[in-house]
């Protein structure tokens, strides 16, 4: 034989050799993070954990507060191994926790530690602190201590009955703002062309291309929703410690005194002005404590038991319990993240997978009725209709379906809301918004500039007509605006129809304008005040159930084990319907970052989006 046949002979082997090792180690990898995975979970759920008298709960959330926990399984995983605080806390386990400990003979007071929180929604903390006023209103003291307290968690706090700050700390409070950077000068400069089309002068998404600051619409708009949303922190706040409703203003617009009167310390100018009610080191802290409870050596701090672990202890039984008792019950499905077409990634409300959740309550003969729970900006309009029609496939069938809007429920986040039984929202919820845009760059001139021309056939006037390399027509421009018109008139004919508001007073309320909740409710946007107790006990009034009568299901996406593990590692951002250049020319504008995270929805089989960016900076941390 000669070398020749023996080289590729040997070139097929070497090649099937390393196709069989490669799949052979992927079954290793697999095999041994499901032994790992097996084994954490076998130790979790058998560490017996117990509560034992005069154990303080505490209430320690780490990570983003969320209204349900949405995060890469693998990572969640791994956190769990090397024992590391989750990334995402759960609204509804500290709401559940206090729940259950305030009737818990055991429990005789918790301490309120926030400082691993990374990003909270006012509505978010004003559910935890009804709550919180819940346990006190049993007779349980609340301590919170913090090295020092951010704006947003300094809200839930200050309700504590005692509010600890180490000597060095501050209460950082400065008010809301909304600020981002406008590139119409740098695109002019490339030669780029940003075609936008839109209804409604204050759908301001898209100024950052087309201005080089703020219209005096979108500043109007803007000042009235984020003025509504201080005034309410500010009486939070008062409420909580006692103090004027103008508290927060005085200590604010007071800073600059307050640290020439005490020498910089900030520490000293919260106590003075009545924020903090005592000044501790995390030992010294302790020690009171632990003179209170005991101190545990193992951990070298006062006996305690972490509110994860006490709903581990308790929580079982009581579902049970619960379960029992329930003549009937309300499903929750939740709408959380940027609402995308089809099955979405972690951290999106996938319209496909939402849309299976609802018609799964709707053909579940056990549930009574359904909340939705919206904390979303908005995103697709196919994906937001096909979430809406599936409410309405609930209320024809007889299911009555209430929201819950959280933090944020504009745009999008209105449009799968607006065709319940029953709208709920708290004063301070994002709402409204009701508008839709579209947007295309063209970079033709920029490319001029380089001495790059485009030229070449095409069978019709619109071959060709959608390239970014080519300038926008004035044929393409009408029909994308119509569409787009098209859009807007169904929206807003879709809320005077589920809302009974004449089509006429919802064009002036919408026009892609933001509303805070207490706004939205004078308009006629929503229906109550309130948050997701109370959106719960109205579904199952509804359903004719009493507030004692139903159990609350919380539905959540099916997966398996291999999914649930693995599923960050082979995820992708999709942007098929995007064509590339324009995929190239939305990645490199990452300054903008609230569109950079928006990059996976732009999935629209149609192109049009209703999506808000009307997210507050509620501390001098840019997000």
């Amino acid at each position: 034989m000669s070398d020749k046949p023996r080289s590729i002979l040997g070139r097929l082997f070497h090649l099937l050799w390393a196709l069989v090792s490669g799949f052979l180690k992927l079954i290793v990898i697999v095999v041994v993070i499901a032994g790992l995975a097996l084994t954490w979970l076998a130790l979790r759920g058998g560490h017996g954990v117990s509560v034992e008298n005069n154990e303080p709960l505490v209430v320690a959330p780490s990570g983003q507060l969320v209204d349900q926990v949405d995060e890469d399984p693998g990572t969640r995983f791994l956190q769990n191994v090397n024992g590391q605080p989750p990334s995402q806390s759960s609204v509804h386990d500290i709401v559940e926790a206090f729940e259950l400990a305030k009737n818990d003979p055991r429990i005789p007071f918790a301490v309120l530690k926030l400082d691993g929180l990374t990003g909270a929604g006012l509505p978010q903390l004003e559910e935890i602190v009804a709550a919180m006023k819940d346990f006190q209103k049993s007779g349980k003291k609340i301590i919170a201590w913090s090295p020092s307290y951010d704006q947003s968690f300094y809200y839930a706090a200050a309700q504590a009955d005692e509010v600890v700050m180490d000597p060095m700390g501050s209460v950082s409070i400065e008010g809301f703002s909304l600020y981002t950077n406008y590139f119409k000068d740098a695109l002019d400069k490339l030669g780029v062309d940003v075609h936008v089309f839109r209804v409604g002068e204050y759908k301001s998404a898209v100024e950052p291309y087309t201005r080089n600051d703020m219209s005096p619409d979108a500043r109007a708009a803007n000042v009235a929703w984020l003025g509504d949303l201080w005034t309410e922190y500010g009486k939070g706040i008062g409420e909580g410690r006692k103090l004027a409703p103008t508290a927060t203003n005085d200590y604010v617009n007071g800073f600059v005194q307050g640290m020439k009167n005490y020498q910089g310390d900030a520490a000293a100018y919260a106590k003075a002005s009545g924020l903090v009610t005592s000044v501790e080191t995390l030992d010294q802290f302790r020690q009171r404590i632990g003179a209170k409870v005991g101190m545990d050596d193992d951990i070298g701090s006062f006996r305690q038991i972490h509110y994860l672990d006490y709903l581990t202890a308790v929580g079982g039984e009581a579902e049970k319990q619960r379960k029992a008792a329930a003549k009937g019950t309300v499903a929750v499905v939740f709408v959380q993240g940027e609402i995308v077409d089809g099955p979405g990634d972690v951290g999106q409300a996938g319209g496909d997978t939402i849309t299976d959740l609802l018609d799964q309550a709707r053909r579940d003969d056990d549930v009574s009725a359904v909340v939705l729970r919206v904390n979303s900006p908005g995103g697709s309009v196919w994906a937001s209709e096909q979430i809406r029609r599936a409410v309405d496939r609930l209320k024809t069938d007889g299911k009555p379906v209430v929201v819950s809007m959280s933090t944020l429920a504009a745009s999008g986040g209105y449009w799968v809301s607006m065709d319940a039984d029953q709208i709920f929202a708290h004063d301070t919820t994002i709402t409204g918004s009701i508008g839709i845009f579209g947007m295309i760059p063209t970079i033709d001139r920029g490319l001029a500039k380089l001495g790059i021309h485009t030229d070449g056939v095409g069978t019709t006037a619109l071959a060709g007509a959608f390239a970014m390399d080519r300038p926008l027509s004035p044929e393409v421009g009408e029909i994308l605006q119509a569409q787009i018109d098209k859009g807007y008139r169904d929206f807003i004919g879709g809320v005077s129809k589920a809302r009974d508001i004449p089509v006429e007073k919802v064009n002036e309320i919408a026009r892609g304008r933001v509303w805070s909740g207490e706004r939205a409710k004078q308009l006629g946007l929503i229906d109550q005040i309130g948050g997701l107790p109370q959106a719960e006990d109205a579904a199952a009034k509804l359903a004719g159930l009493g507030p004692k009568d139903y159990d609350v299901e919380p539905m959540s996406p099916k997966r398996d084990f291999a999914t649930e593990v693995l599923s960050r590692f082979s995820s992708e951002i999709s942007l098929a319907w995007v064509p590339s250049g324009v995929r190239a020319w939305l990645q490199a504008s990452s300054a903008q970052s609230e569109l950079t995270h928006m990059l996976s929805s732009f999935n629209d089989p149609q192109g049009m989006y209703a999506r808000c960016f009307c997210t507050p900076e509620q501390d001098s941390r840019r997000h």
